[in-house]
């Protein structure tokens, strides 16, 4: 409905145009907004303000003129013009019919696929797996796989690319630490990376003995030594296992076969460094091999370096990220190359970009974007910790999120079985994580905290969650097919319409997290709808209704509900549960 309308608008602005009113040179992109007082109708644009100017024209004159332009439509119920120069649209009710009944009829809910589809390649999680996953890694991991999902389900073809770290100087230490351990010992300690990576590094730090041989061990890795790379292996494959234990538990969809890590791309790092060098780009500073970037300055006005190489000879992660986009772009194919990095990432991000453009890494319509978050933060606003002060792993944030949901089940459900109870805890505790941190803006920090998070009332999970299940209640008790309702939808009460035209924006809001990789729309638009049925509920009688028309139309109103909150947690890696 949305792109119907800012059709027609174009149409009136052409008309404009062609009439004089408007020179023919004035162009605005036109966007549609939804105003923030319901009663203003359903879309709102400053279209007439913004072309204002170019026409030399009063605002409020200039949007009766767009508006006696745009053409005979059924699309438009009524047209009105607020403030300075903004327009208000509402939608006619036979629209809106029409636009239920798609979505009812329709498994995608009337979502359309892109006409244009796309290879995506996203890069997402990348763990450096030196140590098990902590609560750092969560965002990446959370907020790449619901874009993922999202830019799936629009039919586009996305790589999922999980670009761990397993390369460098730190594990010359690990390699080091291993070398002294027998098998027993060494299975055992394995176990928990967290612990084994302290061992390593204590020993790293109190003998120089053992400093030295991490160093040549490093160098023998990057050498293919033999006996080397096969204790690396060890490492990395019970590194990648911890990491898809969570992952599993997370429901996020990355495994073995979307690996590909910093070590993938050693053989090609001196082809980067040699092309960048042939295009006349490097230059030598301090002994390291760098590309001065005049788009990039710091305070004094000096342009700032990327370095490729250390005066030693090693790489960076510059290099590997440059190789990473030839292989993206060459190999995979990819259109769109899509980062989802801690927003402290930017500048590189930013330079990396720049550079793979300026040396023909990169072609001139390959899209590449780096879309940054926010930290996860205490009660204290600082990085959250664990209770004794370290870094909390994931598995162990994962284990204490059932442990309390459990809790929460048994204190208000003691008619689920045990097995139940522990499924519902599982999928409560789980989901609360995860949308507490999807339903946040990913640019900003937001803070971690039990009890909003796993509280029945507010933007949550469990809120969602319990939503979907009192929807499907209503048909357990009529014992009726929610997809098989026979009648139309006819839409009198206020509450009625009010969910019916949340209902028809699905996909609007699905298509802008998409465009703006953006989870939280999602989120705050399924509690909308959620709070939108629980009014509807509470004041529309359903079951009991005298009009059998009005009957039908409001269990397919409640069935359409049910439908979009199931998809629309879907799409954020959350399953529904039908009772709880």
């Amino acid at each position: 409905m949305k792109e119907q309308l800012e059709s027609l608008l174009a149409t009136a602005v052409a008309t404009l145009q062609q009439q004089g009113t408007l020179p023919a040179d004035a162009s605005v992109r036109i966007q549609l907004d939804r105003p923030r007082d319901k009663s203003h109708g359903d879309f709102a644009t400053n279209l007439a303000m913004m072309l204002a100017k170019p026409a030399q024209m009063n605002p409020r004159a200039l949007a009766e003129a767009i508006i006696a332009a745009i053409p005979a439509n059924s699309i438009l119920a009524a047209s009105d013009i607020a403030g300075p120069g903004f327009i208000n649209f509402t939608i006619s009710q036979q629209q809106l019919l029409q636009q239920l009944e798609r979505a009812y009829a329709d498994e995608r809910l009337g979502v359309e696929r892109t006409a244009t589809p796309k290879t995506v390649v996203i890069d997402y999680s990348s763990p450096n797996l030196a140590k098990e996953m902590h609560v750092g890694h969560l965002r990446s991991a959370i907020i790449g796989d619901s874009v993922a999902r999202v830019v799936e389900f629009l039919g586009h073809r996305v790589i999922r690319q999980n670009h761990v770290g397993d390369w460098g100087t730190q594990f010359g230490m690990l390699l080091a630490y291993m070398e002294e351990l027998d098998t027993d010992a060494l299975n055992m300690e394995l176990s928990n990376l967290e612990t084994f990576y302290k061992a390593a590094k204590k020993r790293f730090d109190e003998s120089e003995e053992f400093a030295q041989r991490a160093r040549e061990l490093v160098v023998a890795l990057q050498s293919g030594e033999p006996k080397c790379r096969a204790l690396w292996q060890q490492f990395i494959d019970i590194s990648l296992s911890h990491c898809q234990e969570v992952y599993d538990r997370l429901g996020v969809q990355l495994t073995r076969a979307d690996v590909m890590a910093e070590s993938a791309y050693n053989d090609d790092l001196p082809n980067v460094v040699e092309d960048l060098r042939k295009q006349g780009l490097l230059v030598e500073d301090q002994g390291a091999q760098c590309v001065f970037l005049e788009e990039f300055k710091n305070k004094d006005g000096e342009a700032l370096p990327v370095i490729v190489q250390k005066s030693g000879g090693g790489y960076l992660y510059a290099t590997t990220d440059l190789a990473a986009i030839r292989y993206r772009q060459n190999v995979l194919k990819g259109d769109h190359l899509m980062y989802f990095v801690d927003q402290r990432q930017g500048l590189h991000f930013q330079q990396i970009f720049t550079l793979a453009r300026k040396a023909g890494f990169a072609r001139p319509d390959l899209q590449l974007d780096h879309f940054g978050f926010g930290t996860v933060m205490g009660k204290d606003g600082r990085p959250y910790k664990s209770r004794d002060g370290g870094v909390t792993k994931l598995a162990d944030l994962l284990d204490e999120a059932e442990k309390r949901a459990l809790a929460l089940v048994q204190e208000k459900n003691n008619t689920l079985t045990a097995e139940e109870q522990l499924n519902v805890a599982r999928v409560v505790g789980i989901s609360s994580v995860k949308y507490a941190d999807l339903s946040k803006n990913r640019m900003s920090d937001y803070i971690f905290d039990w009890d909003t998070m796993l509280s029945f009332e507010g933007n949550t999970a469990p809120y969602l969650l319990y939503a979907y299940t009192r929807v499907n209640s209503v048909f357990s008790r009529a014992q009726v097919d929610p997809s098989a309702i026979d009648g139309q939808f006819v839409l009198n009460d206020e509450r009625e319409l009010n969910l019916a035209n949340l209902l028809v924006r699905f996909n609007e809001v699905v298509h802008s997290v998409a465009d703006k990789a953006m989870p939280h729309f999602l989120c705050g638009y399924l509690y909308d709808v959620a709070g939108a049925f629980s009014s509807f509920y509470e004041a529309c009688s359903i079951l009991h209704h005298d009009d059998e028309a009005i009957r039908q139309s409001r269990l397919k109103l409640a069935a359409l509900t049910a439908k979009t909150l199931r998809q629309g947690l879907a799409l954020l890696g959350i399953p529904t549960l039908e009772k709880m």
